[in-house]
């Protein structure tokens, strides 16, 4: 799912290239994309465009007449710079948004249909699509802390949590709980002050080192390539590959469509955190650490993480 950085990176592409210009009209390929009804997406051909923002991960087209344009990519939407009236074809083309010189096309790869646009009239009715979280950048340590422990949950869980924080999600979590040497499963209460002074930190520089460096891939174009696993990550997407500060192969926990990755050295203190599948398999036998793992691989044959 794009996150605080891509979609930063989205809207000041968007900005650059249509701000300003008129949305002749849309092509819409799959009616269940538009989950409000009025007004009607109809409503906006022909308007100007005024502006774009972020809201969370979503992506807001701000358009004359005081009309609004609610993306929200989920996993697999994507947009794309097209030649004007590029046809939509194949099946992951949504939509396609016509203006003077380009089409701007919305897809979504897989067969789930979870990208969604909301239609909006009233800047007061976009309240309605922010979960309250912080907006990290720029925020104090005193902002962050409180935001940190408004609850007691483990930090992976209060970082991708949009009522607590506003746009990071899985990825970035797992780069910012590496630069930060904090265990994702580490409850926010039993944190030290130097340790949220450092988390705090390290959130605002790794997702500002990553708007930079997106921005600069990006270049004068569009971002084409915009995915939650890049090579460049330290622990994100990288099981079994070295930790970039150490050298320890980076451990996960997968969960549900998501995954936790982190090195074990950096942040656990050397011990493995129980995988829930192969823990409950394995029971008293769960490898506690990376010597004890490689031990049992030596010994028996380990399932495969899934």
């Amino acid at each position: 799912m794009p996150e605080l950085p891509d979609v930063a990176i989205y809207i000041e592409r968007l900005n650059a290239l249509f701000c300003g210009q008129v949305l002749e009209q849309t092509r819409l390929k799959s009616p269940f994309l538009v989950r409000s009804f009025e007004p009607p997406l109809l409503a906006a051909h022909g308007q100007r465009v005024t502006g774009f923002q972020r809201i969370g991960k979503r992506i807001v087209f701000e358009l004359s007449d005081d009309l609004f344009l609610v993306f929200h990519l989920m996993i697999a939407g994507r947009f794309h710079l097209k030649a004007k009236g590029d046809k939509l074809a194949g099946k992951a083309a949504l939509l396609g948004l016509d203006f003077a010189e380009h089409t701007l096309l919305l897809t979504e790869q897989g067969t789930k249909r979870r990208a969604s646009l909301h239609v909006v009239r009233g800047a007061e009715n976009l309240s309605e699509f922010s979960r309250g979280g912080l907006e990290v950048l720029g925020s104090s340590r005193a902002e962050f802390q409180e935001a940190l422990l408004l609850e007691n949950r483990t930090l992976k869980r209060a970082l991708t949590d949009p009522r607590l924080f506003s746009g990071i999600g899985n990825a970035y979590s797992d780069e910012i709980l590496h630069a930060a040497r904090l265990s994702p499963v580490k409850l926010t209460r039993n944190l030290s002050e130097a340790e949220v002074t450092d988390l705090h930190a390290a959130t605002e520089q790794v997702l500002s080192a990553w708007i930079a460096r997106l921005r600069l891939e990006a270049g004068a174009g569009f971002p084409e390539k915009v995915t939650a696993f890049r090579p460049e990550m330290a622990v994100h997407g990288r099981f079994q590959k070295p930790c970039p500060v150490c050298g320890t192969p980076v451990q996960r926990i997968s969960y549900a469509a998501n995954e936790l990755n982190y090195c074990p050295t950096c942040q656990t203190n050397g011990k493995l955190l129980a995988d829930r599948g192969l823990s409950r398999l394995l029971k008293t036998d769960w490898p506690k650490s990376l010597e004890e793992l490689e031990e049992y691989k030596a010994s028996r044959s380990l399932p495969k993480p899934s």
